[in-house]
């Protein structure tokens, strides 16, 4: 047998740097939550289309499951972990506790980081344009009503 190859990728995650030596076939999302312990990052369905492994890259969202840790090497990624300062909420977080915007909350971490990366594109977003923000993410439970309240919170709030 051979011998394993890694390549060595630094990552800025939730402001604080992490080098590490990976495989090549290693997942953002695995890396996230194996090797940084960052189980918020959750793993659905592997194929892009629940959403609820959807972090912050660089300013834009992604879905890690199909991204390679070695594709995000010198970026900066925001998880839902990093979303919160101490012990104040983000305001999309605050959105989703006050209009009870998740149930189960399995896909809520990927709803949460597609909504920040959609109010920072679009501050002030209608609610046609956060239903379509979070088309790429699937939730199972809410109908999405209350997610769309949260989404509206976290907007009115981060305007003031």
């Amino acid at each position: 047998m051979g011998q394993t190859v890694t390549v060595p990728i630094t990552l800025t995650v939730n402001g604080k740097q992490h080098s590490a030596e990976v495989e090549p076939r290693l997942l953002l999302a695995q890396f996230l939550r194996e090797n940084l312990s960052m189980t918020g990052t959750h793993i659905g369905c592997d194929t892009t289309s629940c959403g609820a492994c959807t972090v912050i890259i660089d300013g834009g969202s992604a879905k890690s499951c199909t991204i390679l840790a070695v594709q995000a090497n010198g970026s900066e990624i925001t998880t839902v972990e990093g979303l919160a300062d101490g012990d104040n909420l983000h305001p999309i977080q605050e959105g989703f506790w006050e209009k009870h915007g998740l149930q189960c909350g399995f896909c809520t971490p990927g709803m949460m980081m597609s909504s920040v990366a959609l109010l920072n594109e679009n501050p002030n977003p209608t609610e046609d344009e956060i239903r379509h923000g979070l088309a790429g993410n699937v939730c199972r439970c809410t109908g999405y009503h209350n997610i769309v309240l949260a989404v509206q919170y976290a907007a009115d709030k981060m305007k003031s």
